[in-house]
């Protein structure tokens, strides 16, 4: 069984920077990520532009230097790309955490390819990788997609966005400008206020024009494989339909969490439950990292205000090894 002081379950922005914090500090550490390299970022739509701009997504004192002000996809995986190599970071990809359970001196973590043993456990996931559900009738069929890369798909179907935020929003112009049918399914009476302010009139004149067909106050009651059905408030619509893009958002691995035994607050937005100061969890020496530490509010961190959250960790990590070893 390998032996670590540290494993850092997650490979994105703020894992990478919480392996830079621990070659800073000298910990012997690995990262072990279940996909790619930064495996968020990579199902972001393929056009898509961040809305930060790059010097706040810099880690590592690597230099972000981008085209433009505000970076697209592909330059932000090439920039992590380039901060792994640039530190040598010791990253196991395809390689997801089943399951960890407390051992003497530490915690055993059982992976596919194998068991891993360590002084201390960092929780950096994301949430873009777990998508929220419909919960409804016909959620399984193929047609149905929660995750967006390309209009090309698209072009001269009928297809209905479920969700009225800015990923819902961006989906539905780029599709209707590639030759698609498109109609929109928004649970509340408006588009998203708080939508980027040059799409969120785009979106509202094509829907005044009736380019883009919305139902508001309305939600999906059944999916299936050539129509779906609608709540409305004037009652059930049945409109036919090629595929169903529900841009509604997603959330951390609970499921991840229960195996990992981090207990989350029920009762605040499902928040894992740490210490603000050092965001230790209940569990010594197990912390939580980045955007999952808001739960289901996943609109208050980013990685701009959880870059810092490496030394956080890592300072209170270093004290308890420290004492540890004495």
């Amino acid at each position: 069984m390998k032996n670590y002081d540290l494993i850092i379950i997650g490979g994105g922005p703020i894992g990478l920077a919480c392996g830079i914090a621990a070659t800073k500090a000298n910990l012997n550490y690995i990262i072990l990520e279940k996909g790619v390299l930064v495996n968020s970022l990579y199902n972001f739509p393929e056009q898509m532009t961040f809305f930060s701009t790059s010097n706040l997504l810099e880690i590592g004192d690597v230099p972000f230097v981008a085209h433009n002000d505000k970076p697209t996809r592909k330059e932000a995986l090439e920039y992590y790309r380039r901060v792994y190599d640039s530190w040598k970071l010791n990253v196991q990809l395809y390689t997801p955490v089943e399951s960890m359970t407390q051992s003497e001196g530490g915690y055993v973590l059982q992976t596919p390819k194998g068991a891993y043993n360590t002084s201390a456990v960092i929780v950096s996931t994301g949430f873009y990788d777990t998508a929220r559900r419909l919960n409804v009738p016909g959620e399984e069929l193929a047609k149905v997609r929660h995750f967006y890369d390309s209009p090309h798909p698209y072009v001269n179907q009928k297809i209905l966005v479920v969700g009225a935020a800015n990923s819902a929003c961006d989906v539905a112009l780029e599709t209707y400008y590639k030759g698609a049918e498109v109609t929109m399914a928004i649970r509340s009476n408006e588009i998203y206020p708080k939508t980027k302010y040059w799409i969120k009139p785009n979106i509202e004149n094509r829907i005044k024009e009736g380019s883009i067909k919305a139902y508001f106050e309305s939600t999906v009651e059944e999916i299936k494989p050539h129509s779906v059905i609608l709540n409305t408030p004037d009652g059930t619509v049945e409109l036919e339909n090629d595929f169903v893009l529900a841009m509604i958002g997603y959330t951390p691995d609970f499921n991840l969490f229960e195996r990992l035994g981090i207990p989350v607050d029920e009762e605040n937005h499902k928040k894992p439950i740490h210490n603000e100061e050092t965001l230790e969890t209940p569990l010594p020496n197990v912390y939580v990292a980045g955007v999952i530490n808001s739960g289901l509010k996943t609109s208050k961190l980013f990685i701009e205000n959880t870059r810092v959250h490496a030394d956080m960790i890592i300072k209170d990590l270093k004290k308890k090894l420290a004492v540890t070893s004495e």
